[in-house]
């Protein structure tokens, strides 16, 4: 029985160089655009010394994202410059121009983390679509990856209008608290229960991990009818609710005392 005639060994076929046998086709090329792999850099931030990034912090971690990406900072929402965001997005830009064909993924727990407002996040997404950077959002209202082109444009347009309304909503109420209590003879528009010194008891204790009801016990109200006695648990909430406004549209609250301050000069 004769054996069987084997393929003819290419010419060019030795260690360590390439060579295809005969009647194999060539591999099909990678598009350009496709990406060769994903590359994340995390962002995170409060905007007050007594709030806390650790949850921040674990969210970008369990996501893969390496401590020497993650860059996080406790800022005011004042400030018009944030430095490690600034730093993030520069981190960003390098690695897209050095790998063109990775996607580059800037990541955060939620979309108040990135901007106060619509101009704010629509100069952002102007700005990740220029360098061509995705983001991506592990929480709130639009969880998930993010190309800032077509629809997903649109979308984040939508909830950055959202903020606002919440912004301008906050702003008229603080208006009517303030002309409420200006009516009943007084002025400011936080309930005088809880006090500043209170308020940032509470914080502390909160981010040390006790509960409301943990602390309420040990604050005592300092002037007024109920003066030493404990606040209640609904008071406290309504100050921690009070104060998350603030700190997250603190501009609203401030052209609301304006607004207020600028009809009494009329009146």
């Amino acid at each position: 029985m004769k054996r069987s005639a084997r393929a003819a060994t290419p010419a060019d076929r030795g260690p360590g160089q390439l060579c295809r046998w005969p009647g194999t086709p060539p591999p099909a090329p990678i598009p350009a655009h496709t990406p060769s792999a994903d590359i994340r850099v995390g962002y995170a931030r409060c905007s007050h010394l007594t709030q806390e990034l650790q949850s921040q912090l674990v969210a970008l971690a369990s996501h893969g994202i390496p401590c020497d990406k993650i860059f996080s900072e406790k800022i005011s929402t004042r400030v018009r410059v944030w430095p490690r965001f600034e730093a993030a997005l520069e981190t960003c830009r390098q690695i897209k121009a050095h790998a063109p064909r990775c996607r580059v993924i800037l990541t955060v727990n939620e979309m108040k983390r990135l901007g106060r407002d619509s101009a704010e996040l629509t100069a952002l997404a102007d700005h990740l679509t220029a360098h061509g950077i995705v983001l991506e959002m592990l929480a709130g209202p639009l969880p998930g990856i993010y190309d800032p082109t077509g629809t997903g444009r649109i979308l984040f347009a939508f909830f950055a209008a959202m903020a606002e309304t919440d912004r301008e909503n906050i702003r008229e109420a603080t208006l009517e608290c303030l002309n409420a209590a200006a009516r009943k003879g007084k002025h400011g528009g936080r309930p005088p229960v809880i006090t500043d010194d209170m308020l940032h008891t509470v914080l502390r204790r909160l981010a040390n991990g006790e509960s409301v009801e943990d602390i309420q016990p040990d604050l005592i109200i300092p002037a007024g009818r109920r003066k030493g006695a404990n606040p209640s648990i609904a008071s406290i909430y309504r100050a921690l609710a009070e104060h998350a406004k603030r700190e997250t549209y603190p501009e609203a609250i401030e052209q609301a005392n304006a607004d207020f301050a600028a009809l009494n000069v009329a009146t």
